[in-house]
């Protein structure tokens, strides 16, 4: 890997300045070109460039006239900005194509999300033992339709009852919130949701709703792009069930079950340095 002619695709992070990666910072101040979209990632994030690189905004760019300046700049280290995580609507997958196709060495540098941030935000995990223990991501198909396969509607996410995180569906708001209630999905008209705009930005704002009110909520917020929806029970309900990882009685490499009649930990011995994911 040529480092000095390295193209990195960079996940900025959901907007706050110091929620992009160590690395990605790094991988900013090496640059000697950086192109980014005004109309996604916060001007602040470009502190972390060198203050001799060269700056393009995409926000007017066409898929070429980024491609063309890939080819103009083939002996310089260039970072691509993009918002929150690169590989989640990040219209990344045609640039590493064309790296690929013209032989350029590229990098992804992984970004926090706007999921995370709202989660945070909100302050609920959004996988609770006994309410949800998974996460869909997806989009309300609009303009964009021919995109969105025929099997990954709204509705039939929703059938799951999994906590949903979507996008790209604020200009829709009725659209959206008829996608939610309609059958097979199971959510109802009192199921929660939350609507979060230009999560960690300086001027960030968020409401918790109720399915059948969402697309009111969304229409006070006044906002129709950089927002996201999340929708399900773990918004506000506490769960009867607590997580396996740190109970007493469940055993993993780690620990073993507590002793009767306490709740102490007892390690198993082995050594540190190997997570465990066993929740």
């Amino acid at each position: 890997m040529e480092e000095s002619t390295l193209i990195s695709f960079v996940g900025a992070g959901p907007g706050a300045s110091d929620l992009i990666t160590l690395r990605g910072a790094k991988r900013l101040g090496e640059a000697k070109v950086i192109i980014w979209a005004s109309s996604l990632v916060p001007e602040s994030l470009l502190e972390h460039g060198s203050k001799n690189a060269q700056i393009y905004d995409s926000a007017g760019m066409t898929l070429e006239d980024v491609l063309k300046i890939y080819e103009s700049h083939r002996s310089s280290r260039i970072v691509r900005l993009h918002s929150g995580d690169p590989s989640i609507y990040g219209a990344m997958q045609e640039q590493i194509d064309w790296c690929i196709q013209n032989e350029r060495d590229f990098e992804i540098v992984p970004g926090v999300t706007s999921v995370s941030a709202s989660a945070a935000i909100l302050g609920r995990e959004l996988t609770i033992p006994g309410l949800s223990q998974s996460v869909v991501m997806t989009r309300l198909a609009s303009r964009t339709k021919a995109s969105m396969p025929e099997t990954e509607d709204i509705a039939t996410f929703a059938s799951t009852g999994a906590t949903m995180a979507v996008f790209l569906s604020a200009a829709r708001p009725v659209a959206l919130q008829e996608q939610l209630l309609n059958p097979p999905s199971i959510y109802g008209e009192d199921s929660p949701a939350a609507v979060i705009y230009r999560a960690t930005w300086p001027d960030e704002t968020f409401a918790l709703t109720t399915v059948g009110k969402l697309a009111q909520t969304i229409k006070d917020i006044g906002a129709t792009t950089t927002v996201l929806v999340i929708v399900g029970d773990v918004l506000s309900q506490i769960s009867e069930k607590r997580s396996h990882l740190y109970n007493p009685q469940f055993a993993h490499r780690y620990r073993k079950r507590s002793v009767p009649g306490t709740v102490a930990g007892v390690p198993t011995g082995v050594p540190a340095g190997q997570g465990v994911n066993e929740s």
